[in-house]
């Protein structure tokens, strides 16, 4: 999916993001890790916190996409696939934690296949 598609005048917007992926603004806020209203006000979508959360959950998305055929099912996995070698978490609970590099490195190890 395009980036585009996820944003509104340069800046990720999580109405589009949560329509595309057929859920709320509030699920979208809650699986990066941030509370509502980071997706409500408008100085809190454009804080640098919340784009780099969203940005880094659509590159993750984008990222596994194509293994899955769609995004909704890219966001499925993101949701409850436990990874190895981080104690079952998954994407959306590392990303929580500040952990969304570690995430795209396992994701790249695994399509250059190692396995992590």
């Amino acid at each position: 999916m395009g980036l585009a598609q996820y944003a509104d005048n340069g800046l990720f917007a999580p109405r589009k993001i949560a329509q595309a992926l057929r859920t709320t603004s509030e699920e979208v806020a809650r699986t990066v890790g941030l509370g509502k209203d980071a997706v409500q006000r408008r100085d809190r979508i454009i804080s640098d916190k919340t784009q780099r959360r969203l940005r880094e959950m659509v590159e993750i998305l984008n990222k596994v996409e194509p293994r899955f055929g769609s995004a909704i099912m890219a966001y499925a996995w993101y949701r409850s696939q436990p990874l190895a070698g981080f104690s079952g978490q998954t994407p959306m609970q590392l990303v929580r934690d500040g952990r969304a590099d570690e995430v795209l490195d396992y994701i790249d190890a695994v399509d250059a296949g190692v396995h992590a």
